[in-house]
């Protein structure tokens, strides 16, 4: 199998999430960093449009968003497993609520006024540059204000609380994929900006099960330029449908678009940016397409049907 390289960078809540998975699977990995923002001209001859963080390569073969992440990295190494066979709808849910809900009005407290001032400090056109990307990511978004946010907040941590005042992880004695959707939106409020960490002391079990999921540890990756990612996408052949590291692959077509088709891929809420290319795979939990970039060379690219949108290129 070729080497397992993760595009992301340090402070970013979704790396941190396939980091630890990393660790828990004790699986090798090359380190590219990237932009935090756009311009992202390496991110995108390779993923064609999208540029949300993290994504990842192997080989010609680009894995976007992390929850198809925690999938490909479950069929590398199906051991330790993120989806026990008691937890496996639960664990899924659980951790698109995390995804989805608790991150949204985490962030909304993380980077208010005060967090926003320390991740930032003296540096305004930083703060402005990030506010404006971000603002353009969240175009069809519905972001919580502060306040909001940090009620919700609140409430979360101590539904968290108790769950693991009962067992060592969210479910039982052993971390699943829940776990770690529910831990990175925490660990930026304990690591990024940590003068808003006294919103965890009220739940002092939550910190005791951050301290067991940083405990996993990333497993050591070995740094990568984006030069030499882009090299190796190029020199490389994407694996055909059925032979990718997604092991579904039989057609479901439920939009009346055949494989072959040229089509946008979008996601439904935060990062608008399309990416366009040849239908080739739309199974029960992904699509596929494959698309060519002067500098990388012919690519496919795999989305999770859950959060994008599928439509005709011509349509879009």
């Amino acid at each position: 199998m070729n080497d397992l390289i993760l595009h992301h960078y340090a402070t970013s809540p979704f790396s941190e999430k396939i980091r630890l998975i990393f660790g828990l699977k004790k699986l090798p990995w090359k380190s590219v960093e990237i932009p935090q923002i756009m311009p992202k001209p390496d991110v995108v001859a390779l993923t064609g449009g999208y540029r949300k963080t993290p994504f990842l390569q192997v080989g010609a073969d680009i894995y976007c968003d992390s929850a198809l992440i925690c999938d490909v990295l479950e069929h590398v190494r199906p051991e330790p497993t993120l989806y026990p066979p008691h937890l496996k709808g639960v664990s899924r849910v659980f951790a698109q609520w995390a995804d989805t809900s608790l991150f949204w009005a985490a962030m909304a407290y993380n980077l208010g006024p005060k967090g926003a001032a320390h991740v930032f400090g003296k540096q305004p056109e930083l703060a402005r540059a990030f506010g404006d990307d971000r603002k353009a990511m969240s175009a069809n978004l519905a972001r919580p204000r502060t306040a909001d946010g940090t009620s919700a907040y609140r409430s979360y941590l101590r539904r968290i609380a108790h769950m693991v005042e009962e067992h060592e992880f969210l479910f039982g004695t052993e971390p699943c994929v829940a776990d770690f959707a529910t831990y990175h939106p925490l660990w930026f409020t304990r690591t990024v900006v940590p003068p808003m960490a006294d919103i965890l002391a009220t739940t002092p079990a939550v910190g005791e099960w951050m301290d067991r999921m940083a405990a996993l540890g990333h497993n050591v990756p070995i740094p990568l330029s984006a030069a030499d990612a882009i090299t190796i996408a190029a020199a490389g052949e994407p694996q055909p449908p059925g032979a990718n590291l997604l092991v579904d692959s039989a057609f479901q077509d439920d939009h009346g678009i055949p494989l072959g088709t040229r089509v946008t891929i979008t996601a439904e809420s935060f990062g608008p940016e399309p990416t366009e290319g040849e239908l080739i795979a739309a199974t029960r939990t992904h699509y596929s397409l494959r698309r060519s970039d002067e500098r990388a060379g012919t690519l496919h690219v795999h989305f999770p049907r859950i959060g994008y949108s599928l439509r005709k290129a011509e349509a879009a």
